[in-house]
């Protein structure tokens, strides 16, 4: 109880503690940064804009007609006017009613097909951006930071905008053509808003205030909990192997917690702008009525026309409440949406892919990488002549798969120079991803959907034809006996691939995009020893004619290299075929003798 108690005390001031974004997080954008991206979401929807716009302002002045003709009734009633001029009053401010109803519902479709659009431009950029963002920068902020702005953020502006905008524009340009109304009236009735404009300004200005820091903080802990929340996922053997599930489960139920407390703060910040709101509204009916007392005694304006004003002046409390009603949605809204603008923000410039040199090869001098605690590759000089197939071995921490990831453009060197077919690596590592280089690790994914879509990823103009050389190249024959054949669904929601078939399906996905460089991180190292002679056949296939860095986890598999690099402490400290590190007797021959050793056993 107490802990409730706790967890629903308000904090008015956001406690940056809670959900503290680190230099290594992605920023949240500026309002002017937003504000520059929301125009260029615009961009081209001028005139939709303009029409919508029109539109909705003669809803608003059809719906202002309605309280005027009210109020000309009443002056004809105590006027003592005929029944004719009662109907014919009363016959238009139908069609008024009409009017404003029509045209409501017309420009409502056109603000959300509008707002639909953009919405669906910022998805798109969004996951772009993501997607082409490099490894280490994913890394570094956290998965569940980027999964949380990419899906939640996305989804909170898409409801905050097909939720609050057609309201806020409708009720928008109802107040403005009301007050007008009221003008119109009498200007004096414009007194009334005066005495009231204060408290509405004190309400919207402590909310605004308030708000940005409250909803900041729930977004902040909710991308914290998605975090913690994927990082146990994740890690779920390692939990449960060293006995974590405990701390974790406490670590996620301490960041709902706190989504829960700022939550309650965002309810509690909503309910007192609202009871200021009403505070105005009960002002602003008193200050009507009384001026309109005193304006029909002295008569400036006939009881029709107090009518008119009141109805008009009561006919702000809807609009003004639906406004107040969704602001906390749309604070919700646009908090998400620097989130999401400060992920785009970080956007890499795009790059044609270029027609990829079958004769590239690899040049790596003076290359050091860290990830931040000690060196993992310190001072690697490393040239692969075009053609040729490089195996890496070493114990485990060596640097073989950092320097893999190097090779792949995946991971920027520190220092040195990186060079794959002629591009540096160092300078722009999304330059040589695509068609130059192809990476296939031992954690492949298989994505649901038909066979032929997953493997048509690699090559979207690959037949048919192309698609099944590709797979019997390495050895998927498995796939004559599915029962759709490259129809079939594969992946999670589908026909499940053992890991032999998916490290196939990936290898099959190299053949299809036919890169002159390859890296092989241990490509094989999950089929098992069933499956490890027709791997270690397709990825002789997948390298044959190309330049090739393989990540062994064999050393028969390194032995049929046409060069062996053996590293140790991010250092090369052996490299050569494998007669002449075997006949050195170093470090090479002592893992070979160890291993052949081994397998004599097994055998």
């Amino acid at each position: 109880m107490n802990r409730l108690a706790r967890a629903l005390r308000p904090t008015f001031a956001a406690d940056s503690r809670d959900a503290s974004v680190t230099a290594d997080r992605f920023p949240v954008a500026s309002a002017g940064e937003t504000l520059r991206h929301l125009r260029t979401l615009v961009r081209g929807r001028g005139l939709r804009l303009g029409v919508a716009v029109t539109v909705l302002i003669g809803a608003a002045w059809c719906g202002v007609l309605v309280p005027k003709l009210m109020g000309g009734i009443v002056d004809v009633v105590a006027g003592g006017g005929t029944t004719g001029d009662i109907g014919e009053l009363a016959l238009r401010m139908v069609a008024a009613a009409i009017g404003s109803g029509v045209l409501s519902a017309v420009g409502f479709t056109l603000v959300a097909r509008l707002a639909e659009t953009a919405i669906a431009d910022l998805r798109e950029d969004m996951v772009a951006t993501a997607l082409g963002l490099p490894v280490e920068r994913v890394e570094r902020a956290g998965a569940g930071d980027v999964v949380s702005r990419a899906t939640d953020d996305v989804a909170q502006v898409s409801a905050s905008v097909t939720q609050t905008l057609p309201i806020v524009a409708g009720a928008a340009f109802t107040v403005l053509v009301s007050i007008a109304g009221v003008g119109s009236v009498d200007w004096r009735f414009m007194v009334a808003f005066l005495i009231v404009a204060p408290v509405h300004v004190i309400a919207v200005r402590g909310y605004l205030r308030t708000a940005p820091a409250v909803f900041a903080a729930e977004r902040g802990a909710m991308g914290e909990r998605a975090r913690t929340v994927l990082s146990t996922i994740h890690g779920l053997p390692a939990v449960r192997a060293f006995g974590l599930a405990a701390s974790r489960r406490h670590g996620i139920a301490d960041w709902s917690w706190k989504v829960v407390r700022h939550g309650v703060d965002a309810r509690i910040t909503n309910n007192i702008i609202m009871a200021r709101m009403h505070l105005a509204e009960y002002l602003g009916m008193a200050s009507t009525l009384v001026l309109g007392f005193y304006l029909v005694r002295a008569g400036h304006t006939t009881i029709g026309g107090a009518t008119a004003a009141m109805l008009l002046f009561m006919r702000l409390f809807a609009p003004l409440t639906r406004m107040v009603m969704v602001l906390d949605v749309a604070q919700s809204g646009a908090t998400s949406l620097t989130r999401i603008v400060g992920v785009l923000a970080e956007r890499r410039p795009e790059h044609a892919d270029a027609d990829p040199d079958p004769s590239a090869g690899v040049e790596l001098r003076g290359v050091n990488f860290s990830y931040g605690r000690g060196s993992a590759v310190t001072d690697v000089d490393l040239i692969i002549a075009p053609g040729e197939t490089v195996a890496l071995v070493g114990s485990s921490g060596a640097g073989k798969s950092t320097l893999a990831a190097i090779v792949a453009g995946l991971r920027i060197a520190d220092s040195g120079t990186v060079s794959v077919g002629g591009q540096d690596l160092t300078v722009d590592a999304e330059a040589a991803r695509g068609r130059t280089v192809a990476l296939v690790t031992q954690e492949v994914h298989v994505f649901e959907g038909a066979l032929r879509d997953d493997l048509t990823l690699a090559a979207p103009d690959a037949d048919d034809a192309a698609v099944v050389d590709a797979l019997e190249r390495v050895g998927a024959d498995w796939f004559h006996r599915l029962p759709d054949g490259l129809d079939t669904i594969v992946g999670l929601g589908g026909h499940r691939l053992d890991p032999v078939a998916a490290q196939q399906v990936a290898l099959a996905r190299v053949l299809l995009s036919d890169p002159p460089v390859i890296v092989l991180d241990e490509a094989t190292a999950e089929a098992g020893s069933v499956g490890a002679d027709s791997l270690a056949d397709a990825a002789d296939e997948v390298t044959r004619d190309r330049t090739a860095l393989i990540v062994a986890h064999r050393l028969d598999q390194a032995a049929a290299a046409d060069r062996i690099v053996v590293m140790e402490g991010g250092r090369i400290v052996e490299s050569g075929p494998h007669a002449d590190l075997v006949a050195a007797g170093g470090r090479y021959a002592t893992l070979w003798a160890a291993w052949s050793e081994g397998r004599r056993k097994q055998a």
